[in-house]
């Protein structure tokens, strides 16, 4: 009775896992991705004006953060991004290093001792504070001719983005590109290719802007899910292990703006990143994917139209949204995480942004001797 009771549990255990990549495992690549200035009402705007499916419904593990820096109630995207790469806090402004300058060492650092693949892709300049974050150490994060230099020598072996002017059009009148070059990278500055194209260069790199990528209004199209996704393919390969850190740059931009229309066109297709990283993430089953944002940006919220009513008095319509914003600046409100795959259970519930990377390490085991 006993042996049968033993492999009726055993038969239980094991019936979801009749395929390798559908059992249950700590994850071997880990996906990143950070929607810059998002906050829950810019998430909760894809639900009235995109036309598709919104992929944030794809999720069953969700967490808040708390986002503050180290000298202020409300972070910048340089403090958050150094919490998220760095899993310590500074202060508004630093790139990688303490209150003192020490530089702290970050996931991009630590995982490639570890054989790990690593790449960063944005729709800012990839020199902003965000990408930086995750290979970079100044003081500042105005520095990006710094940064650009930085980069050229980083442990990164994938990058998309703008910001060309700060590795060809410099102050100091050096050519980045050439240190790219120097530093084992190819470099792309007219578009995307294929993977058929890069697959054989030890590192790639593609700077498609002088500064900033264009807004979705102004046709940027599919960079970010497309450029995203060709990084994944590029880290990959041979079932290498892979970090990549991909950032929707610009909806911050809009929320500083308090352009609407700016926003919701850049979420959206940062929904359409999270729907193209699922679906890979589905089929591999090795990959964790964390969906979250570094701050809130606007005090952006989905108010209903007022209107008046014959009386003269104002009311809010519940029938119309007008959304509004409180400020042009960023809030210190509480940021969703989102987790899918091996190890997003952890995710859940309500921590320090720095956590964030902790469990990332501790996942992974990429900071183990």
């Amino acid at each position: 009775m006993k042996a049968k009771l033993f492999s009726f549990f055993l038969l239980l255990l094991f019936s979801g896992c009749a395929e390798k990549k559908s059992c249950p495992t700590l994850p071997k690549n880990v996906i990143l991705l950070i929607s810059d200035g998002t906050g829950l009402s810019q998430i909760s705007s894809a639900y009235f004006y995109k036309k598709s499916d919104v992929n944030y419904s794809r999720f069953q593990h969700i967490g808040l953060i708390t986002t503050s820096s180290s000298r202020e109630d409300i972070t910048d995207s340089a403090a958050s991004g150094t919490a998220f790469a760095s899993g310590t806090k500074t202060y508004n402004g630093a790139i990688g290093v303490l209150e003192d300058s020490t530089q702290l060492e970050n996931i991009v650092e630590i995982a490639s001792i570890k054989g790990v693949k690593t790449g960063v892709v944005a729709t800012s300049s990839i020199t902003h504070a965000t990408p930086a974050s995750f290979y970079a150490h100044v003081t500042d994060r105005d520095f990006q001719e710094k940064i650009a230099l930085q980069l050229a020598k980083s442990e990164i072996d994938f990058f998309a983005g703008g910001g060309a002017n700060f590795f060809n059009q410099r102050s100091d009148a050096l050519n980045i590109i050439d240190t790219l070059t120097a530093h084992k990278f190819t470099i792309e500055t007219s578009s995307l290719t294929s993977i058929e194209a890069i697959k054989s260069n030890q590192k790639q790199g593609f700077l498609l802007s002088n500064d900033g990528m264009p807004k979705m209004s102004e046709g940027r199209g599919d960079f970010l899910p497309k450029a995203t996704m060709l990084g994944i393919e590029f880290l990959h390969q041979n079932e290498t292990p892979f970090f990549i850190m991909s950032e929707g740059s610009q909806i911050d931009w809009a929320g500083h703006d308090n352009d609407t229309a700016y926003l919701i066109s850049e979420l959206i297709d940062f929904d359409e990143l999270i729907g193209a990283v699922l679906d890979f993430a589905a089929e591999d089953g090795e990959t964790l994917v964390v969906v979250t944002s570094d701050h809130e940006t606007g005090g952006f919220t989905l108010s209903g139209e007022n209107y008046t009513t014959k009386e003269g008095e104002v009311y809010s319509s519940y029938s119309k949204l007008e959304p509004k914003f409180s400020t042009g600046g960023h809030s210190a409100t509480l940021i969703p995480v989102f987790a899918y795959g091996p190890g997003a259970e952890h995710f859940s519930g309500v921590y320090d942004n720095t956590d964030i990377f902790h469990k990332i390490m501790k996942l992974t085991g990429w900071d183990k001797n």
